[in-house]
């Protein structure tokens, strides 16, 4: 019988269980030997040292250390990061590609609950349903919250600003509605948009025109408080912007006035910083609704990051094309 190949665990062990339930990890054990179900949290001292020794595949995910040259040269039979999670810019040193070692990603994975949300929050946004939920629960004023005059999705103008994997699966999305789509990506031909069923527009003609704007760029030099504010200026009167991406695309001092102002509002996931202080003004304005960065993969949607990889571990050992292969070239436009 041949020898199967050693794969090693590296993820925090709150994640673990969530990401890899037993019958995920019965699944690998028909493809690899792994250790005990205990992932590393770290590359240093003799335990480590000795599962490192004979690793040939290792499977990230949150909690994992950074691999850079030292940790690399500790498991010179490794030829496959697999990661369940997202982004891998912050865990991996670029050695990692020069080694030529096979890196992938369930980003495409962890895209899925993100997209929903985003869904979900423009649906309710164009209701403006959280500043009339508030304004019911006051019960002072019913004007404020029963007319729905000039609400509502359908016949709106949606401005996606990134085609990203969540900014993808969100324009595939938004096709099961009325609406008309604009999109803003320096990397996105006028054909592909039109393909993605979007108008390829700058990102000012995107802010002027549409009344919700959601936000799926990589954070990157170039993109920081890409909507500042003079582009928050540019919005109309009572759009919408949701940002489920990077909190500094948006400068949050700008986003303060536009939205205490009454002009705009704002479902945010992400923000600048991140969590923001305890009593910032935006937590009290009933146009704005924030949530703590729980757009990604949570509770039960974790497993599908575990069944991502262990579907990569499988297509890698059967030399088929990996779904979500990251490629060094890719790196510099991830989030």
């Amino acid at each position: 019988m041949p020898r199967r190949p050693v794969a090693v665990f590296a993820i925090a062990p709150w994640a673990f269980h969530d990401v890899y339930p037993p019958d995920l990890v019965l699944r690998l054990r028909q493809s690899v030997d792994v250790g005990t179900a205990a992932g590393l949290t770290s590359f240093d001292g003799p335990d480590a040292a000795r599962a490192m020794a004979g690793a040939e595949i290792l499977l990230t995910g949150w909690g994992c250390p950074r691999i850079d040259a030292e940790v690399l040269s500790a498991m010179p039979r490794l030829r496959a990061i697999l990661h369940a999670a997202g982004s891998v810019k912050a865990m991996l040193d670029p050695v990692v590609f020069e080694r030529g070692l096979v890196v992938s990603s369930a980003a495409q994975a962890n895209a899925v609950p993100v997209a929903d949300y985003t869904i979900a929050a423009l649906v309710l946004g164009a209701k403006r349903a959280f500043s009339r939920a508030r304004h019911y629960a006051d019960a002072r004023d019913s004007s404020l919250w029963q007319p729905g005059a000039g609400t509502g999705l359908f016949d709106c103008t949606v401005g996606v600003i990134g085609a990203s994997r969540v900014g993808r699966l969100v324009l595939h999305r938004l096709r099961n509605f009325d609406v008309r789509v604009l999109l803003s990506d320096p990397q996105v031909s006028r054909l592909e948009a039109t393909r993605l069923g979007a108008e390829l527009v700058d990102v000012d003609e995107l802010c002027r025109r549409s009344d919700l704007v959601t936000v799926h760029a990589p954070a990157l030099p170039e993109t920081y408080r890409l909507l500042d504010r003079r582009r928050l200026d540019l919005l109309p009167d009572q759009a919408v912007l949701v940002n489920t991406a990077r909190g500094v695309l948006v400068d949050t001092e700008a986003l303060t006035s536009a939205c205490a102002a009454g002009r705009i509002s704002a479902i945010l996931d992400v923000t600048d910083p991140e969590p923001l202080p305890a009593g910032h003004p935006l937590f009290d304005m009933p146009n704005v609704l924030i949530t703590p960065h729980l757009a990604g993969a949570q509770g039960r949607e974790v497993r599908r990051l575990g069944e991502f990889a262990v579907a990569e571990l499988e297509r890698l050992l059967t030399g088929h094309p990996l779904r979500g292969q990251v490629l060094p070239e890719q790196l510099p436009f991830t989030a």
